[in-house]
């Protein structure tokens, strides 16, 4: 093949060379990494940046290039005189002061936007430009983050994972985001990207591993009630985390939903996989198989066939693992239990309620409308605790005030009702998604509702009255308010709902 006489020219033979050095230095790469995993998630920032930047400017010195040979060619032809190759003699003192010049600078201008982008991509990857480059945008995630038990964990490990393919989709989905925050095109709330998750086994499963046995976990939970003495209920739970094996028999944990031996599918009508019609277990080692439905669910078979199945994972039940807004009860129910709010001061419990149920247009107007409120309620419901405890009412109004700001953000709309936290089944249904009593199969096989499946009650009550579990009898539910038995039948979100 012969190449055109154009191509004759320093500018074109520069971009020549630069454009195969660095097509041989991506697919170098490229193979290294694909073989023998070299340079780990990084390397992704040379073989689809920092190099195919290079690339494109040495093919468009090509062009360019043979650009300018052409008009010097035509005036050349006018004066009689023929182009030819450039001629490159290192005799001649002039040239090699260019080439070294040349050589030199390239290699010192490579070396600089390499390092240039590398620190310019780490700053990318890290939390702080993540949270605070878009302040009031990201500020909900931010906060939430830093109140999360993965805060040492960078947001990129989750949101981007290893692997140069997620890279490329993260930085292009980065880009439209970019444009949404400087065209005020972002919605408030942002929604959470289900669809688009990375599976939980390229991410959560890095660090954590489904097969492992875990113990059973103790929680402690601390109520108060909204009466005048902010009556203290406490409850010990002993949550079965795993399966294992007791002399009792087997115990089957939590974490049977993700074990290698079940598997476990759904259909959710909704973009937020909140109300489940369908589910189906498949016993992975005897090939058992179960299909559940929903008695009360108004979906056709034709319906039901259109949706999407999916294979159940972590993120379906710790769907908020770094990014979890507290309803207010259980925020406030965590200060008082820390002394931050002192349950001395008459129904305080009450009255914070009253003022966190309630929207506000900005933060500043929050504040001012919490202070104005809490203090109002002492002032003019209990003049005398107001005169003798203005101490622990202004630090009781500075902690509803911090709550408030690391879980509600009237800005972006971001608060518990607008991202519901599946663990637990208080504020949202959570595990009642599925455990409800009204999923079953044709041969009326439940899943079941008992609180016993994932928890007992080794302990409850108030402080100066506790009620004990024997060795191994769990104790049965006592609802803090009596409401006879309704706690039995309806759904705990009835009246503890983040929807109202």
């Amino acid at each position: 093949m012969k190449l055109p006489s154009s191509i004759r020219n320093w500018v074109s033979i520069t971009g020549a060379v630069l454009a195969v050095f660095n097509l041989a230095s991506i697919l170098a790469l490229f193979l290294l990494n694909v073989a023998f995993g070299f340079g780990g998630q990084y390397i992704g920032l040379f073989i689809f940046i920092i190099l195919p930047v290079f690339l494109i400017v040495g093919l468009l010195m090509i062009p360019l290039g043979m650009r300018i040979y052409r008009k010097k060619a035509r005036l050349a032809e006018k004066e009689g005189k023929r182009l030819n190759w450039p001629i490159l003699d290192f005799n001649n003192l002039a040239t090699r002061n260019a080439s070294t010049i040349f050589i030199v600078g390239t290699i010192f201008l490579l070396i600089i936007s390499s390092v240039g982008s590398y620190e310019a991509f780490h700053y990318t990857e890290s939390v702080e430009f993540c949270g605070k480059l878009c302040h009031e945008v990201m500020e909900p995630e931010y906060v939430t983050y830093h109140g999360s038990s993965h805060e040492r964990v960078a947001c990129v490990e989750c949101h981007v994972g290893s692997g140069a393919s997620w890279y490329v989709k993260s930085k292009l989905s980065g880009l439209y985001q970019v444009y949404s925050v400087l065209a005020n095109k972002y919605p408030q709330p942002i929604p959470t990207p289900i669809a688009n998750l990375r599976p939980a086994r390229e991410t959560c499963e890095e660090c954590h591993w489904p097969e492992k046995f875990y113990d059973n976990k103790m929680r402690v939970k601390h109520s108060f009630l909204t009466d005048e003495e902010n009556t203290e209920h406490i409850v010990h739970l002993q949550v079965k985390t795993s399966t294992q094996v007791t002399p009792q028999g087997v115990i089957k944990g939590i974490h049977q939903h993700i074990s290698p031996e079940v598997k476990i599918e759904y259909k959710a009508l909704d973009e937020k996989r909140q109300i489940i019609p369908w589910v189906k277990y498949t016993n992975t080692k005897t090939g058992e198989e179960y299909i559940y439905t929903d008695e009360m669910s108004m979906v056709s078979e034709a319906e039901l066939d259109s949706l999407e199945t999916r294979v159940m994972d972590c993120l379906d039940c710790h769907n908020r693992p770094s990014h979890n807004y507290n309803a207010p009860q259980n925020f406030i129910d965590q200060s008082m239990a820390e002394g931050k709010i002192s349950t001395d001061l008459p129904a305080i419990k009450l009255a914070a309620m009253m003022a966190l149920y309630q929207d506000y247009p900005t933060k500043d107007t929050a504040m001012i409308a919490i202070e104005n409120q809490i203090t109002d309620w002492f002032e003019s419901g209990y003049p005398e605790v107001y005169e003798t405890k203005k101490a622990e009412i202004d630090q009781a109004i500075a902690a509803i005030q911090e709550d408030y700001s690391n879980n509600i953000f009237p800005f972006m709309k971001a608060n518990w009702k607008a991202y519901p936290n599946n663990i637990g089944h208080m504020e949202s249904d959570g595990c009642y998604r599925c455990h409800n009593d009204r999923h079953a199969t044709t041969e009326n096989k439940t899943i079941s509702k008992d609180c016993s499946l994932c928890h007992n009650i080794i302990a409850q009550g108030t402080p100066d009255s506790m009620q004990y579990s024997t060795a191994f009898e769990a104790l049965d539910f006592q609802h803090p308010v009596d409401v006879a038995e309704a706690w039995r039948s309806e759904m705990c979100s009835m009246c503890h709902t983040a929807l109202y």
